[in-house]
């Protein structure tokens, strides 16, 4: 047998330490390195069996690679030993410099516990430095900041004694070096995981950056990308081809614009209102040709990377046709379907609109032909306050801008006022009587044509059924009233051509004026009243001829 006192024995040995410490650096993996450690300890230091228990994430140590003994491999490959019980074989026992030695005598106690292990048949000592088959050795590898990696567990060894000062610096030395060849193919290791996950990771960035840009490109309505912040804000920086179609723009003269330089100017404000992020507003934006198209935007702010710089992403939507039925829907409701005039609802919006119900004057009477002060009287404690405003009978809201509507009194030449002119056809009931609906309504269409045509741009003409028409003008004194209802009677008078025949109507007009106190309805009533008192102070054949 071999002792350690010769020294060409320790020679040997040195070259086999040598030998396997240099397999430690060629190992291309974690689990070559954990493997190449445990067979070293076999073919290098003497032992039968080695085995290394590597700490995983967790803290607990997991039997990782086992050299020597099939039987044991079987057994302990792959079992998990608390760290609770590992920190208690590494606290008992005998400390030889790094290792920890603990003897058959002691070591009884840790039969039960939840470390793997084996051990060997064998014959009991006889001497007092013979190996027994229930001793235990290990050699903890540290890394360079005192972490524990593993445990390095071995037994048997081959000359059958407890091993001397040789053997023990041989395998301190052996797992120092084990230690730092296990640190680096666990830097190794990790890095690969990162490098293929970073690989991944740019791997799936790719595949969707490619995605979102055939979402983007592909896209069946308008998408845009605009800057956010910066002296560019707002400026487009990427549309995609629906959106260049639906404005009849290329995208390079699309890249000079934001959407507020092609915007609608009425629909400017709406534009500013729209929050940037999860913004949504339907507006009109302007086409190549001049025309404007509605649309509905809806903004979404993204991030080129995590603290990179911020992008708008604008899904546009054409609601042209949507747009359009809502406003013939729109349309209807508020107008006459025959005529086209506005229709009796509407002129009320309209009158209640320009209506206050707190300070003014109310008006009892109505204007007409030659008004007098005694036509106008005023409701008891009612007054303008100094701003002139009030809250508005169409929305009971008030109105901090709203200007007072003020009946002129009469007395005073330069006085002008919101008129209201209510109109009733003469002789119209006989026309539908002798010629029939048909007729009726081709005389009603010409003569809502009649009062239009006789207006200003900014007055309105309603119909309010029947045969019955109100026209409200405003800035006009009594005189100018009266001459417009006689220029309007003057315009229906000449004969109407229908289906070959010429028929005629006459028309009455009463004068009413609107002024804040009052309600719509009051208006329409007094000047209606007034209508009927011009109506009966002519006969028959007067209102006939108009």
């Amino acid at each position: 047998m071999e002792t350690e006192s010769e020294p060409y024995v320790r020679l040997a040995s040195l070259r086999r330490l040598h030998h396997v410490v240099a397999r430690l650096s060629t190992a291309r993996s974690l689990a070559d390195t954990l493997q190449t450690v445990a067979d070293g300890v076999v073919e290098g230091l003497g032992f039968e069996i080695a085995a290394v228990n590597l700490v995983r994430p967790e803290g607990d140590l997991v039997v990782a690679a086992v050299a020597g003994s099939q039987g044991a491999e079987a057994m302990m490959a792959g079992r998990v030993g608390s760290r609770a019980s590992w920190d208690r074989r590494l606290s008992m026992g005998e400390q030889w410099g790094n290792l920890r030695f603990i003897p058959y005598t002691e070591g009884w106690v840790l039969d039960e516990d939840d470390v793997p292990q084996w051990h060997p048949a064998g014959p009991a000592p006889q001497n007092a430095d013979d190996w027994h088959p229930m001793d235990r050795l290990f050699a903890p590898l540290y890394a360079s900041d005192s972490e524990l990696l593993g445990v390095l567990s071995v037994d048997r060894p081959r000359n059958g004694r407890r091993p001397g000062a040789w053997g023990r610096e041989a395998l301190q030395l052996y797992s120092s070096q084990a230690a730092i060849a296990l640190s680096n193919a666990r830097l190794r290791s990790n890095m690969q995981r990162a490098l293929v996950r970073l690989e991944r990771e740019q791997s799936a960035l790719r595949a969707s950056e490619e995605s979102f840009r055939q979402a983007f490109e592909y896209a069946p309505s308008g998408m845009a990308v605009a800057e956010m912040g910066g002296e560019q804000h707002g400026r487009l920086i990427r549309i995609n081809d629906a959106l260049c179609r639906l404005l009849g723009r290329p995208a390079s003269a699309m890249r000079r614009y934001s959407f507020s330089d092609i915007v609608h100017p009425e629909d400017i404000g709406t534009l500013l209102r729209t929050s940037a992020e999860g913004g949504r507003a339907e507006l009109r934006l302007a086409r190549r040709d001049g025309s404007y198209v509605w649309v509905s935007l809806r903004n979404s702010v993204v991030a080129d990377t995590a603290d990179g710089p911020r992008f708008l992403l604008t899904h546009v939507e054409d609601i042209e046709d949507r747009k359009r039925h809502e406003l013939q829907l729109a349309h209807r409701a508020s107008h006459d379907s025959l005529t086209g005039l506005p229709n009796s609802a509407e002129l009320r919006a309209r009158l209640n609109g320009r209506l206050c119900a707190r300070s003014g004057p109310v008006i009892s009477g109505v204007a007409h032909t030659g008004l007098s002060g005694s036509d106008v009287s005023f409701g008891p404690g009612l007054g303008y306050d100094e701003a002139g405003s009030g809250v508005l009978a169409s929305t009971g809201m008030y109105d901090p801008h709203h200007t007072h509507t003020v009946p002129p009194t009469g007395k005073g030449p330069g006085e002008k006022g919101l008129a209201v002119l209510f109109c009733d056809l003469d002789g119209f009931k006989s026309i539908n009587d002798r010629f029939g609906h048909n007729c009726g309504d081709a005389v009603l269409v010409e003569v809502a044509r009649r009062l239009s045509a006789g207006v200003r741009d900014n007055d309105t003409v309603a119909r309010m059924g029947g045969d019955e028409f109100v026209v409200l003008t405003d800035g006009v004194g009594p005189a100018e009233a009266q001459d417009l209802a006689v220029r309007l009677r003057n315009a229906i008078i000449p004969p109407i051509r229908v289906d070959g025949r010429a028929v005629r109507v006459g028309a009455s007009f009463g004068i009413g004026w609107a002024g804040c106190g009052m309600t719509a309805e009051e208006v329409l009533q007094s000047a209606d009243q007034r209508m009927y008192v011009e109506k009966r102070s002519r006969s028959k054949g007067q209102r006939r001829a108009g």
